[in-house]
């Protein structure tokens, strides 16, 4: 007798093990592989070889048949896990009703419904007003033009290390890869780059200067004072700072809490907009709603996309009230807040508030001090860093990192890389601390072997050269 969809999501959700069968990838995923390399972009960059064919909460499920554990949440994006029956009813509720009417010209009942919610929940005192997307990338856009549009000034500042997205003027404040922005200049005009906590390099040692809640006697926001307002633009000419309160593509970074608070007085001080890019740390991924509360600072604008509707295509820019001063036709989408990922969104919410965002903290605290002690054992693991469920694992090289990666791949767990040499893990919020307990096995073996095989090629090479 076939399963009911019901104990078919159980079944597969409750495996605490991955369980792998064929090669990887398996045949089915090898046919797949080869049919995409014929008709897809070739700019998609493709981590490894995972072919999905169906997910339940933290387990995801190959097209061989192959069960892993997903520490990546499709790059943050799942919060409520793979297929969540809330959020699966949600949508199908709303897809029987209606599908799509645009609100940027007509009004949406689920569209307003999603942007209260929203501004209920915003980081910041004092009424509030949203403007839903597609997506994060999108989310920024509309920042920077309702920025510029309300100050009536140039300059966005944003910093190097940070991924705000790949659209032009996202990418133009994007300055994690060189890659992102190569070949496709002149970007957008007006947009300058700090050091994120004033940091060039090597983010390693950080967070062990001051943690959130913490203080730094000496910030470091030399260079935007002495090189950006002093050599470059005067600060009455500064629309807006865009800063992530946690580096995500850049490395997973916690930046001390003092760097960031300047930060906020240094706007205040200039009449310069704080927005924060919460794309990636938003909705209780660092286990509250907003990584802005672990600093207890508040942005002017708040920035939610991945996580908001568990995979579903909405992003939201959420901004004080007061700043909301553009004419109807200034800015708008046809798609942006469709009533079927608003209603995905509105089952997100109530899933991450009623328990998920808890599930994060508590998961969240299991997993990095089962990677600390870790790291006592494997000298390859440099620093342990993160909040909630989103976690980042230094490393000493990008070869490494990639060895590592794959090495987990092969065991079942899904990682993936960010920054130079950062492995990062941002699970499904509601992921258990068995399948937990079994991503830090899994990964204590997949070092070994990374850092075994990565010790390989390096010689190999050596020996090329020679």
């Amino acid at each position: 007798m076939k399963a009911s969809n019901g104990s078919a999501y159980e079944t597969l959700a409750r495996h605490t093990e991955p369980m792998i069968s064929t090669d990887l990838p398996g045949p089915r995923g090898r046919a797949v592989i080869d049919a995409d390399a014929e008709v897809t972009s070739p700019s998609l960059p493709r981590a490894y070889s995972f072919v999905p064919d169906r997910g339940a909460g933290a387990v995801i499920k190959d097209v061989d048949d192959n069960v892993f554990l997903d520490f990546n949440a499709g790059i943050a994006v799942c919060s409520t896990g793979h297929s969540h029956p809330a959020v699966v009813h949600a949508i199908k509720d709303q897809a029987d009703k209606l599908l799509h009417y645009s609100a940027s010209d007509f009004y949406l009942p689920i569209y307003a419904e999603m942007c209260s919610r929203l501004a209920d929940i915003a980081p910041m005192d004092g009424p509030a007003r949203a403007f839903l997307t597609n997506s994060g990338t999108e989310a920024v856009e509309a920042a920077i033009k309702l920025a510029r549009h309300h100050t009536g000034r140039q300059y966005i500042l944003s910093f190097f290390g940070s991924f705000h997205g790949r659209s032009y003027g996202s990418v133009s404040l994007t300055a994690s890869k060189a890659n992102y922005r190569a070949d496709f200049g002149p970007l957008l005009p007006g947009v300058l780059h700090a050091p994120y906590a004033g940091r060039f390099d090597s983010f390693v040692g950080l967070g062990g200067l001051d943690g959130p809640g913490g203080e730094l006697a000496e910030p470091d926001l030399d260079y935007i004072n002495d090189v950006i307002f002093k050599r470059l633009a005067k600060p009455h000419e500064v629309a807006a700072v865009v800063v992530e309160p946690i580096l995500g593509e850049g490395g997973y970074v916690v930046p001390p809490r003092s760097w960031l608070l300047h930060l906020r007085n240094m706007c205040d001080a200039h009449g310069i907009l704080f927005v924060a890019d919460e794309v990636q740390s938003g909705i209780g991924r660092t286990g509250s709603m907003w990584a802005m509360e672990h600093f207890d600072l508040e942005p002017d604008i708040v920035l939610a996309g991945k996580g908001i509707a568990s995979g579903m295509p909405l992003g939201a820019m959420v901004a004080r009230s007061g700043l909301m001063t553009w004419s109807p036709g200034a800015h708008g989408s046809t798609y942006g807040g469709n009533p079927v990922s608003c209603a995905a969104g509105l089952a997100t919410l109530d899933l991450v508030a009623g328990g998920l965002m808890a599930n994060a903290r508590t998961v969240g605290e299991f997993l990095i001090e089962g990677l600390k002690e870790l790291a006592q054992r494997e000298p390859a693991i440099r620093e342990v860093r993160g909040l909630g469920l989103m976690i980042g694992v230094e490393v000493p090289s990008p070869q490494v990192a990639d060895a590592i990666e794959i090495a987990a791949f092969k065991r079942g767990l899904l990682v993936l890389r960010a920054g130079d040499s950062t492995i990062r893990m941002a699970p499904p919020l509601i992921i258990n601390k068995e399948q937990a307990a079994t991503g830090l096995r899994l990964f204590e073996d997949a070092c070994a072997e990374g850092v075994a095989a990565s010790a390989g090629l390096v010689a190999e090479q050596s020996m090329i050269r020679a």
